[in-house]
């Protein structure tokens, strides 16, 4: 089975919006094993949205068009379907009286324009919507197909994966049943994690089931996806329980979790089963890190509170830094001690470096000193002693990624103490 992406609109061609949904969607087909070998962008031109759509169904057993769905006049993908089709349009009345509805609850005035979008090519099936106006299609040609959604990403997301994936795999003849299991590492390059995997890569080649993807999610960590086809739920499960116990056994030091796990998460977890509560002095990264764990449902009684040690007198008067350079391993570890006071908190996580533009004190754009305080002994309390343990690590990037990165990499070389602890 073979599905490619066509993205209509002029805005994408002139780079006024990023095309993320054929990236999306060819992260999707190829985690379902359906091939998508071409993905194509076309402007607002009926003649040309024609012309893509007939020119990928020569190769293509089906085709998804992202977009061109609204009310506007520059809204053409139903026209151009239809056309593809040779039909024509047909009002249909369950989904006009849906709109007016949806603006009728919202208090507001509906324009006639609105009930383009309940223009069907006659002999296609509606996927309806869930969350806006636009209704996707189905459209047969001959036999082939060709799906159309909204360009909005959520709206496509939801569509994909309620009506056209298990379409497709129907058409396929493919297991109904589709899973993934992801594996959230850091610590290690993608290139790298490539590298020592690569027996188990090509062990799955082979199999054809599960399939392995890589996905560099900048300060999520890189994403190790095992995605199995089956039967039922159960052989599924199976199959992705043996396979991630096998990839987790290769890199068990840089897997900190699965799935819906995150770095935060996963140390909020580990705090809270040690009986631990934080603190977080922050200045390279502003605040970022304590944004992270604070966004973390449950962290209030974990997380105790931050300091945002940006300017050096801030160091020096609140954390009780020593006066002198603050790009180096000795502040960060005088900063994690002294927000465990400030807060009162029986663990610190400091962080300190250099961003850019420009070097500092002599430290390269890029520098992360990262500290954490914890109890002597394992035993925490407000008169517990503190021991302080530092690195200093490189990052890449420019200024924002940089400092996405050190948070990540400051809550691992916590996860990793907590684990030694």
């Amino acid at each position: 089975m073979r599905c490619d992406v066509v993205a209509v609109g002029t805005e994408l061609l002139l780079g006024q919006i990023v095309d993320t949904n054929s990236s999306w969607l060819g992260e999707q087909l190829a985690a379902a094993g359906i091939d998508s070998c071409l993905q194509v962008k076309v402007g607002d031109n009926q003649a040309r949205i024609v012309a893509a759509l007939q020119s990928v169904l020569r190769d293509a057993d089906a085709v998804i068009v992202c977009g061109g769905l609204g009310p506007t006049h520059d809204d053409i993908t139903r026209e151009s379907i239809a056309e593809v089709m040779g039909t024509t349009l047909e009002m249909d009345d369950v989904i006009a009286d849906r709109i007016a509805r949806m603006f009728a609850s919202r208090n507001r005035k509906m324009s006639e324009n609105n009930l383009r979008q309940a223009m069907v090519p006659r002999g296609a099936s509606v996927i309806e919507q869930k969350r806006g106006t636009a209704p996707g299609l189905i459209c047969p040609v001959g036999d082939k197909v060709i799906y159309a959604v909204p360009g909005v990403p959520y709206e496509l997301h939801e569509m994909f994966e309620r009506a056209i994936l298990p379409d497709l795999l129907a058409r396929s003849g493919e297991p109904r049943k589709i899973a993934s299991r992801v594996l959230r590492t850091w610590g290690e390059s993608e290139s790298g994690l490539n590298e020592r995997l690569q027996p188990i890569i090509d062990e799955l080649d082979r199999a054809g089931n599960p399939t392995l993807a890589f996905l560099a999610s900048g300060w999520e960590g890189i994403k190790v996806r095992l995605t199995a086809r089956g039967a039922d739920d159960a052989s599924v499960r199976a199959l992705l329980d043996s396979w991630a116990e096998r990839v987790r056994a290769v890199v068990p030091e840089v897997v900190f979790g699965y799935d819906t796990d995150t770095m935060e998460s996963v140390v909020l977890d580990m705090l809270r089963a040690q009986g631990l509560t934080i603190g977080v002095a922050e200045s390279v990264t502003g605040g970022l890190v304590a944004g992270r764990l604070t966004a973390t449902p449950g962290s209030s009684d974990v997380m105790r509170g931050g300091v945002v040690a940006y300017a050096s007198d801030v160091k020096f008067d609140v954390l009780g830094v020593p006066r002198g350079p603050v790009i180096s391993e000795d502040t960060a570890r005088a900063m994690a001690v002294g927000v465990c006071k400030t807060v009162g908190s029986s663990v610190g996580l400091a962080l300190t470096g250099v961003a850019g533009p420009a070097e500092q004190e002599g430290a390269k754009v890029g520098t992360l000193c990262i500290a954490v305080a914890l109890p002597a002994g394992g035993e925490s309390g407000a008169t517990s002693q503190l021991v302080a343990s530092s690195t200093t690590v490189m990052l890449p990037g420019d200024r924002k990624t940089m400092r996405e990165l050190a948070v990540i990499s400051a809550l691992n070389y916590l996860r990793q103490l907590l684990l030694g602890s």
